[in-house]
């Protein structure tokens, strides 16, 4: 009788697998088509998926391929999620950004995740103030950081919102107001400007510009050559390109701008990926436009909620969103 109560269950449990592989999400917004050049890119009929949702405000989003999972910032949560295909979301890390024990207002978690050369998560943490990397395996999560970076001068960091790093194994970063309780008038805002900084390998921070009032998303093209900053100030909605020169930045000048955009839509400039093939892929008014490598837009990606910021899998082929509540999945090729 178990014998045939097993051979039973297996086709079952089978199923079930089958059934949740083939896990189907609500679609929301479009892809829409500027340039044919976009299919290239996009395939059409691509629409966006929503694949976790019930956050407050989802950042930095990174996918990391050894383990086939997307981590993201909740901000006002101060906590880092992960999502999986067969688990969907999970908590990954909290405290994220802010670990004193003194409460307080305003987005204290981690925004901006990435890796290291070594393979170490490294986070911005608005609430702490710094960019710092975790001191702990990428599969055996611990709320326990080593500072990178906390000042500059002796002056404590705004809120360190966005981070890459370089070949060398450099890091840049950018500095907003957004984590202060206050923002500009916050009296603990201790930097008269909004920077965007660099820390060299031996632990040196630099200042690269402090002309951008409100430096928020930063990517260097392929080649490393041009850095790339998002200014999510409504007034000033441009991405600025900058010709990177050792520690200096030269040869300032608008890469594309955001003005003139429908006022109706959410969000503006903010986070950014570059694939390998220079194809750029940034959050502005209304989701996510895309740019071919000379820098000519060639479509959007419209969703209804501010998007944040967008990563790329493995291959390339599928672009996760970060949308205010919702996380959000592209695939945009087969």
């Amino acid at each position: 009788m178990k014998k045939y109560f097993i051979f039973l269950l297996i086709p079952v449990m089978a199923g079930c697998q089958e059934k949740s592989a083939k896990k189907k999400y609500p679609v929301t917004g479009s892809v829409e088509r500027i340039d044919p050049a976009l299919d290239q890119i996009i395939m059409p009929g691509a629409k966006p998926e929503i694949i976790a949702e019930g956050f407050d405000w989802t950042e930095g989003p990174l996918w990391i391929e050894k383990y086939k999972m997307l981590l993201f910032s909740d901000v006002p949560k101060n906590t880092i999620y992960k999502w999986t295909e067969a688990k969907g979301k999970e908590v990954y890390l909290t405290p994220s950004g802010y670990t004193d024990t003194a409460k307080r207002g305003g987005e204290t978690g981690s925004n901006g995740l990435t890796l290291d050369n070594n393979g170490h998560l490294i986070l911005t943490q608005c609430g702490n103030r710094q960019i710092a990397r975790m001191d702990a395996a990428i599969d055996r999560p611990a709320p326990k950081f080593i500072s990178i970076a906390n000042n500059y001068k002796g002056k404590k960091f705004n809120s360190p919102n966005d981070v890459i790093v370089n070949s060398k194994g450099e890091y840049f970063f950018t500095d907003p107001p957004y984590g202060l309780e206050k923002y500009m008038s916050d009296p603990k805002k201790e930097l008269p400007y909004q920077g965007v900084f660099k820390v060299k390998t031996n632990g040196e921070v630099v200042l690269l510009t402090d002309t951008i009032t409100r430096p928020n998303g930063i990517l260097l093209l392929p080649g490393e050559k041009t850095l790339l900053i998002a200014n999510s100030d409504g007034q000033k909605a441009n991405w600025y390109a900058y010709d990177l020169v050792g520690d200096r930045l030269t040869n300032p000048r608008i890469y594309y701008t955001a003005m003139g955009s429908d006022r109706k839509l959410k969000g503006g400039p903010d986070g950014m990926k570059v694939d390998s093939k220079g194809n750029l892929f940034a959050s502005g008014p209304g989701g996510i436009w895309v740019f071919d490598p000379s820098g000519k837009l060639v479509g959007k990606i419209s969703v209804p909620e501010a998007a944040s910021n967008c990563a790329l899998s493995g291959d390339e082929k599928t672009l996760y969103i970060t949308n205010d509540m919702y996380v959000l999945r592209l695939t945009m090729r087969k």
